[in-house]
C-alpha cells in the first residue's frame, strides 16, 4: 500500500483516493437518485431536519435514508450538522425543483435506471465504436424514447431543463435581430424559438421536428401568441428542411456520427435562402486535461446516439465538408455555445 501512494497527486488529491472514489460512481448515483425521489432537497428549504422527519415525507426507511444522506454528505451535498440532522448546502440547493439553475429535471435523467442498464454493456462500445445501448435494451436510443414510460418522460423533462439553462444566455450574447425568417431544426416543443421571436419582433419562425413531436410546439407557438408569425412543421431532417433564411440547431449535431451530421448541414445549405447563417448551440470542447462537462456528454454520445462532442477545430472541419465556413463561436454562460456558420 506505501509503494502505491507514491504516485503524481492531482487537483491535490491522492491517486489512490482519486481513483477509488471515482470507483464509486454509481455508488453516488444511486444515493442521489434516492435524494432526489426523496424530495430531500425540497424538504430542507426551511431548513435542518431529522432523518426520521425526512423520512416520514418520503415514505422511506430511516436508516438507509440516513445513511445515503451522510454518504453524500461526504461529498459535500447536503451537510449532518448534528448525528441524523441533515441540512442543505450550496450543492444540494439545486437539487431542489425550482432551482434557478433548472439542474433538478436533468440529475433525474442522469441518474435514470435506464442509465445505468445502458452502461453495463459500455465495453462494446470501447472495443467496436459502435453504440451499446442496442446491447443493454435490444434497440437504438430513438427507438427506446418511442415508449412513453418513466425514461421518456424523464429525458424530455431534461431537455427542457436545457433549454431553461441555455435560452436566457443565449439571448444575453447573440443578436438575432434581421435574420429574417429563422428555421429551428429538430426544435421539440419551441422553447428556443419563440423566446427568440419573443425578443425579436421582426422575425418569423419555423419549428421543425417530427410529426408527432411538433404538434407540442403548435400548443405552446398559441399560447404565447406568435401564430402570426411562427408555424410548426413536421418531417425528417435527413429528407429536406423549410426553406428559411437561417437555421439553428441545438444540441442535435452532436447526435449524429460525421456522414448523418454532414447530411443534416448540407441539407440546410440546399434550403437556405441567399447568405443566411447556420447556428449551431453546442458544447464546444476546451484545450486537453482541462476539466470540463463536455467530456463525459462526449461519452454519452458514444454510448447512446453515436455522435460525438468537437472541439472548434474539428466543428470548422466538419462544416467544410458540409460547405459551410464558420465564421466564429459565440461563448456564454451556458454548457452550449453558438457555433455561427455560413456558406464556403
Amino acid at each position: 500500500m506505501g509503494s502505491a501512494v507514491q504516485g503524481v497527486k492531482v487537483l491535490g488529491q491522492d491517486p489512490v483516493q482519486q481513483v477509488m472514489q471515482m470507483s464509486f460512481g454509481i455508488w453516488v448515483v444511486a444515493a442521489m437518485r434516492a435524494a432526489l425521489e426523496c424530495e430531500v432537497a425540497d424538504h430542507l428549504a426551511g431548513g435542518p431536519k431529522s432523518a426520521a422527519e425526512l423520512a416520514r415525507k418520503a415514505g422511506a426507511n430511516e436508516d438507509a435514508l440516513a445513511r445515503c444522506l451522510r454518504a453524500l454528505a461526504g461529498t459535500g451535498v447536503f451537510s449532518e450538522v448534528a448525528p441524523g440532522v441533515f441540512a442543505n448546502t450550496a450543492a444540494s440547493e439545486v437539487l431542489k425543483k425550482e432551482h434557478p439553475a433548472h439542474l433538478h429535471d436533468m440529475l433525474m435523467w442522469t441518474t435514470n435506471n435506464f442509465h445505468l442498464q445502458t452502461y453495463t454493456a459500455f465495453m462494446h462500445s470501447v472495443r467496436t465504436g459502435e453504440t451499446c445501448v442496442e446491447k443493454a435494451h435490444g434497440e437504438p436510443i430513438w427507438k427506446c424514447f418511442e415508449e412513453q414510460d418513466e425514461k421518456t418522460r424523464e429525458f424530455n423533462n431534461a431537455m427542457t431543463s436545457m433549454s431553461a439553462m441555455v435560452v436566457p444566455a443565449v439571448l444575453e450574447t447573440y443578436d438575432f435581430s434581421g435574420i429574417g425568417t429563422l428555421c429551428d431544426v429538430a426544435g421539440g416543443h419551441g422553447m428556443l424559438l419563440t423566446s427568440i421571436l419573443k425578443k425579436h419582433a421582426d422575425l418569423r419562425g419555423v419549428l421543425f421536428d417530427l410529426p408527432h413531436v411538433v404538434q407540442g410546439g403548435r400548443q405552446r407557438i398559441e399560447s404565447m401568441g406568435l401564430s402570426g408569425r411562427c408555424e410548426a412543421v413536421g418531417g425528417d431532417f435527413f429528407a429536406a428542411l423549410p426553406a428559411a433564411d437561417s437555421y439553428i440547431m441545438k444540441h442535435i449535431i452532436h447526435d449524429w456520427e460525421e456522414s448523418k451530421a454532414i447530411a443534416i448541414l448540407q441539407n440546410c445549405l440546399k434550403s437556405m435562402r441567399g447568405n443566411g447563417k447556420v447556428l449551431l448551440l453546442e458544447t464546444v470542447l476546451p484545450e486537453p486535461n482541462v476539466p470540463h462537462m463536455g467530456r463525459w456528454i462526449d461519452i454519452e454520445m458514444l454510448a447512446m446516439p453515436g455522435g460525438k462532442e468537437r472541439t472548434e477545430a474539428e466543428y470548422r472541419e466538419l462544416l467544410g465538408k458540409a460547405g459551410l465556413r464558420l465564421e466564429r463561436v459565440v461563448p456564454n454562460n451556458s454548457p452550449l455555445w453558438i457555433v455561427e456558420a455560413v456558406r464556403a
